[in-house]
């Protein structure tokens, strides 16, 4: 086995030039944009002038990052085909739900963030309680992105992985702060495109050596000794039959209901790129176009993983091994397979590819989280009297602010085995809580101030206190997840939804002890008390339930043709 530290590859001419191109690009767009991000709506929400097809690549883009290439691959290296289960049950219904119910009320309510929202039906408490836990939990995510970033340059090109790390950090600082979300946005749906230019290079390339998707999992039968890997539900029936050491309740409930609609409806950070449409029919097909999209993704994501367990000539470890013994990890299957499949130029840009996914994941996160700290902490809790020029400025000082403290996050990356483990870990201690507060505020009028926040506090600290629980007393993972099979990723499931489930039930007994609001104030906020507008007149083709139906018969079908 090749030592980790043994510098797989060498940029050439070809390779620098195409690097550098790209990095030309983004700044100049950055530049460019800058007169557009003058004002707090400009700079914020990009205006509200983004179309549907706009608005909707830079959502699937915004989480399209160096998590998902390296992070995702690494988990199908580690857990099979169940690692697609996080782009098709664990997005889908999601980002349709997001689209046809809950955008009416973000966009009719002309909220700036999902605080904002929560204050308008809760209160400034709500707001203040989620706008601190997204703001931890952005910072903590970019931390991803920058480590994601200095492993490529650690195993591609033999870096030292902390400088890497404050080298990669500044990628993306210069162009958010120069023009905001408009910035993130444009160079979002640039990254999209060259993403799957030079991500595509290892599925092709890889299916051409293999013979195609069937001697593919021939192959993987053979090395591993079992057929559980490439089965995306037929071996979900047990906790021991499959790699993940889930049960199929963890996967639809978990993951699929509370995970899931918990991110993609409540997460600021996807959620922002929708707000940025220039109207609510567009709003609402943003999310349905980037669930088409978000379909095709485990092909350039989860595939190179699959490929991995076929091709490589050695099993690799966690991280922890790996460092203890000089070989690679789980996290470097993206980057070893670019080592083996591109030569120069392809080289380039399949690097290139990786460099657009950190920039985009890191984009998204201190875009979110400039928004939410300027609008949501600052103006609401300490300067509520400032000019709109005064709260651009905090933005863009904020901006550079969330890409420093994201620095020390990034080594917090390094005691998990892999990414992903510690991206869901994070999704059940803040979004699964926070999707229950939000969907109980959206569809219950009855819900009240307090029974809004204590739930959210109770599902916050119950998830945390979970984790900790499983740390002090592994034992407990037997009641946490149900088994004591249970592996991290599974843990991460069921902890999120005991958390949801604890949220809404605290919201709902608070509610019932409590006054709630007057339905006069719940206008525009709250189902049966909003006349919600409708395409009745416009052509079957041009309603956004039509495309939603569409992609939900495709989703289907792809699934049972995995099982």
């Amino acid at each position: 086995m090749p030592s980790a530290a043994h510098t797989l590859l060498t940029l050439n001419g070809v390779d620098i030039a195409i690097i550098g191109i790209y990095f030309a690009v983004c700044l100049g767009l950055g530049f460019y944009l800058k007169g557009q991000a003058e004002t707090g709506e400009g700079f914020f929400l990009a205006g509200r002038e983004m179309t549907a097809w706009i608005a909707g690549l830079s959502f699937v883009s915004a989480n399209l990052g160096a998590l998902e290439l390296m992070g995702w691959a690494a988990s199908a290296y580690q857990y099979g085909i169940l690692a697609t289960h996080w782009y098709w049950i664990g997005a889908i219904p999601a980002m349709l739900f997001l689209g046809i119910v809950m955008m009416p009320f973000y966009y009719i309510s002309k909220t700036h963030s999902v605080p904002g929202y929560l204050q308008l039906r809760f209160g400034e408490a709500s707001r203040g309680l989620s706008a601190i836990s997204f703001a931890l939990m952005t910072v903590l995510m970019s931390g991803i992105n920058m480590y994601s970033m200095a492993l490529v340059m650690k195993v591609v090109l033999g870096w030292d992985i902390h400088f890497s790390i404050w080298i990669s950090s500044l990628t993306v600082a210069v162009y958010v702060a120069l023009g905001g979300l408009r910035s993130a946005i444009f160079n979002e749906v640039l990254q999209f495109m060259l993403i799957w230019l030079g991500a595509l290079v290892i599925p092709v390339l890889g299916l051409v050596e293999t013979g195609g998707w069937a001697p593919l999992k021939s192959r993987i039968a053979q090395q591993l000794g079992t057929q559980d890997y490439t089965h995306l539900w037929s071996t979900l029936g047990s906790f021991q039959d499959n790699p993940m050491g889930i049960h199929w309740t963890g996967i639809v409930f978990g993951l699929g209901f509370v995970i899931s609609f918990g991110y993609w409806t409540t997460d600021f950070l996807v959620v922002q790129r929708i707000l940025s449409a220039k109207d609510l029919r567009s709003a609402k097909m943003a999310p349905i176009i980037g669930a088409g999209f978000k379909m095709l993704v485990p092909f350039i994501v989860i595939l190179p993983g699959l490929l991995a367990l076929g091709v490589l000539p050695y099993k690799l470890t966690g991280e922890t091994q790996a460092v203890a013994t000089g070989g690679h990890s789980y996290n470097e299957v993206l980057p070893l397979m670019l080592a083996r499949y591109c030569g120069p130029g392809l080289l380039g840009l399949g690097i290139t590819a990786l460099i657009a996914g950190f920039m985009s994941g890191m984009a998204g996160n201190v875009s979110a989280f400039a928004t939410v700290w300027t609008y949501d902490i600052y103006r609401a809790f300490l300067k509520r009297d400032a000019t709109d020029a005064h709260y651009v400025s905090m933005g863009r000082w904020c901006t550079i602010i969330g890409v420093l403290v994201s620095i020390g996050t990034a080594y917090l990356v390094m005691q998990f085995q892999s990414i992903m483990d510690y991206v869901q870990a994070l999704f059940s201690f803040f979004i699964a809580p926070l999707f229950g507060t939000v969907i109980l505020g959206m569809l219950w009028k009855r819900a009240t101030p307090a029974g809004g926040f204590w739930g959210l506090l109770a599902g916050t600290v119950s998830s945390i206190g979970m984790w900790g629980w499983v740390k002090a007393d592994p034992s407990a993972l037997s009641i946490v997840a149900l088994s004591s099979h249970a592996k991290d990723m599974a843990e991460n499931m069921y902890r999120g939804l005991w958390s949801w489930v604890i949220c809404v039930g605290v919201t709902v007994i608070v509610s019932l002890l409590t006054q709630p609001k007057p339905e006069a104030e719940l206008v525009g906020l709250v189902y049966g008390c909003t006349e919600i507008p409708h395409e009745k007149d416009a052509p079957l083709i041009q309603r956004p339930m039509f495309w939603a139906v569409a992609i939900g018969v495709v989703f289907v079908v792809l699934n049972v043709y995995f099982w």
